[in-house]
């Protein structure tokens, strides 16, 4: 063994560094930490620290040997004869940590990299950056799919587009130089066929679903004002007989592209279709340009220009949470103005998280604590943990994340969403018109 510096750090690092691992490693396959800093340390940190260590050695050999060379020893080439016992035992010795080094490293390769893929990876690690995205797909109806199913999907190509990526945001997270909020990916997102089709039935005929849009007075008693809806979703392929709806638009035979001059594709004022038998359909808005059409960007209509934020979805007004809250019954209505209030509490700007908590809590308290005002304790302190529920699962004032940030292009009341299209303004040569008719897409019950 060389006995320069530099290598016998080395040889330290590699040891102790394999031990770290295999015990971390260890931990990890009985299922004994839950913590997600352990993945990143174990599974990271430490195999970087093998592997420096291995660099480490051999630096020290050839150090050693530029010593020996000014004449502190002659040069000789090393020499092995395996008949010697003591060659024989570093040899085998050599081999065998060679073996166990190899192990190491790809046992750490194939973690680091399985880890890196875990939810817990993603959404907690850089916990304040992605906060607003891990909670909600936490508490979203795709919470049991892997971040990297929808974001990366198969296939090598996009796992190394993927990694490189997350090179670059990485470096933006350690120099604090990433956007506030953290914007909706939706020029890098891979196409539909390649993730969300994979479990999702595009050609799958839905028919009618009836539907309500929950909406609750403001008065006293929080009056139920709900719209219930019959929604064509539709679907199908023509030779099914069962082509309409809203999901029509995604046929096979159908081939929808569009044009978008604005960043988050909200601003549409080109659209092609091809019909199921070849002919072409242009239809553009009245003061559009060829430069502007000619420099928008070009797209062919998926699953994500109507269902954008799938897995990541806010509350666009307070309004809207209490609503929803209502109906699953986390509202106590029987309180007075439980409707209004709550609302209000929402409403109000608040620097971080813990002053939400206590803003909400001190807003409602005092307003049923006021004169006249007869309620129950419980039902307050329920309604006091349902508002700060909502609070910080849609409002994230480090990201600068609150009701309405993120667009979610499903229906046309809180965003244009459907009416990006079917505005009656989109007119074709020969006078047709994408129409803003509601019987299109429901029926009003």
């Amino acid at each position: 063994m060389p006995r320069h510096p530099l290598a016998v750090v080395g040889a330290w690092l590699v040891t102790l560094s394999a031990f770290v691992f295999i015990f971390g490693f260890l931990l990890d396959l009985l299922g004994l930490h839950h913590n997600p800093y352990f993945g990143l340390v174990f599974f990271l940190i430490i195999p970087i620290g093998f592997v420096l260590g291995l660099v480490m050695i051999p630096l020290g050999v050839v150090f050693e040997r530029r010593r020996r060379r000014k004449g502190l020893a002659p040069r000789r080439w090393p020499r092995v004869d395996l008949n010697d016992p003591v060659h024989r035992r570093v040899a085998v010795g050599v081999v065998a940590l060679t073996f166990v080094n190899v192990l190491i490293v790809s046992l750490a390769g194939y973690r680091g990299i399985e880890y890196m893929d875990s939810t817990e990876f993603c959404g907690q690690v850089c916990h304040t950056v992605m906060e607003p995205e891990f909670v909600a797909h936490r508490d979203g109806p795709h919470s049991r799919v892997a971040c990297v199913q929808c974001h990366i999907g198969s296939g090598a190509p996009w796992f190394v587009k993927s990694k490189i990526d997350g090179t670059r945001q990485v470096v933006a997270v350690l120099r604090n130089s990433y956007s506030k909020p953290i914007a909706s990916p939706v020029h890098d997102l891979r196409p539909a066929r390649d993730t969300c089709e994979q479990c999702h039935w595009p050609e799958k005929f839905h028919g009618e679903k009836v539907e309500t849009v929950p909406e609750f007075g403001n008065d006293e008693k929080s009056t139920d004002a709900s719209t219930h809806l019959q929604l064509h979703v539709g679907g199908g392929v023509p030779q099914l007989a069962s082509s309409s709806g809203i999901h029509w638009h995604t046929n096979r035979q159908v081939e929808i592209t569009y044009v978008t001059t604005d960043p988050e594709r909200q601003k549409i004022p080109y659209v092609r279709m091809k019909d199921p038998e070849g002919k072409i359909h242009e239809y553009r808005v009245a003061d559009a340009t060829e430069a502007q059409i000619t420099a928008g960007e070009r797209r062919t209509m998926d699953c994500m220009d109507c269902h954008n934020r799938p897995a990541h979805a806010f509350f666009a007004t307070p309004e809207r949470a209490v609503d929803a809250a209502i109906v699953r019954g986390a509202v106590p209505v029987q309180l007075p103005f439980a409707r209004r209030e709550t609302v209000a509490a929402l409403k109000a700007k608040y620097t971080d998280r813990a002053a939400g908590e206590q803003g909400i809590a001190q807003h409602l308290r005092m307003f049923y604590s006021s004169e006249g005002k007869t309620a129950s304790a419980a039902d307050v302190d329920r309604l006091i943990r349902t508002a700060q529920f909502l609070f910080t699962t849609n409002v994230f004032p480090a990201m600068n994340v609150t009701w309405g940030t993120h667009t979610n292009n499903l229906g046309h009341v809180d965003a244009p969403g459907c009416f990006r299209c079917h505005d009656d303004e989109h007119k074709s040569a020969d006078g047709r018109v994408i129409r803003q008719d509601c019987d299109l897409c429901h029926t009003i019950q």
